[in-house]
């Protein structure tokens, strides 16, 4: 606990927009694969989106391919982002940073299914919807 720090949660309505924000070491930072799961009340953690910090190669579950985008932050130095647009209020749930190591031709595809082993999580930060 505490690789990872988690920042921009909230509550906004449908259609609206939300940025997440992950901060950690640089030493982390180069693992190569992090991304961002979610956990809604009574439900699996399910993958969101995943990137490998390396080369900038993205992948996004289906649920929010077209809305969401994952990055590198260009200002803030180790840090990821998510930027949430067009969201609806299934996409409230607890939100999870998740760093792992990984070699540098991995996939982003790749990078999303490792993920779920995680070497290290944030602590979760919430996101509500209202319609």
């Amino acid at each position: 606990t505490g690789h990872l720090r988690e920042s921009g949660g909230g509550s906004v309505q449908a259609g609206g927009s939300l940025r997440l924000s992950c901060g950690t070491s640089e030493y982390i930072f180069r693992s190569a694969c992090m991304g961002w799961f979610r956990q809604a009340p009574g439900l699996e953690r399910d993958g969101v989106a995943s990137i490998h910090t390396e080369r900038d190669d993205t992948y996004y579950a289906d649920s929010v391919k077209g809305r969401f985008i994952i990055s590198r932050d260009n200002i803030k130095k180790n840090t990821l982002t998510l930027q949430m647009n067009n969201l609806k209020p299934e996409d409230t749930a607890t939100y999870f940073c998740a760093a792992v190591p990984l070699g540098f031709w991995a996939s982003a595809a790749a990078c999303y299914t490792r993920l779920r082993d995680a070497t290290f999580w944030g602590q979760g930060i919430q996101v509500t919807v209202s319609s």
